[in-house]
């Protein structure tokens, strides 16, 4: 019974220290879900990223980089400009 539990507690921390690693892969794909729609960013979408920032009067930055609330904005406004 504590070989078992030795076992159980190692098997646990291996799948606590390794769902970060499994789960980064996800959030890399480019991959933005809002209004139900699911919006990939390629290459078609920089050029309505770079018409917002135009319409903000903000300097360019990678849309990687932006953080979660600025992402947000990005694509509630897109949303409204088909």
């Amino acid at each position: 019974m504590q070989r078992a539990k030795r076992y159980l507690g190692a098997l646990l921390f291996t799948v606590a220290l390794a769902a970060p690693v499994f789960s980064a892969g996800c959030a890399s794909q480019g991959r933005s879900y809002r209004y139900n729609n699911s919006y990939r960013w390629n290459r078609g979408e920089d050029p309505y990223y770079r018409q917002y920032l135009r319409e903000r009067r903000m300097n360019y930055r990678d849309f990687r980089r932006l953080n979660e609330i600025e992402r947000r904005n990005y694509w509630n406004w897109r949303h409204n400009h088909r």
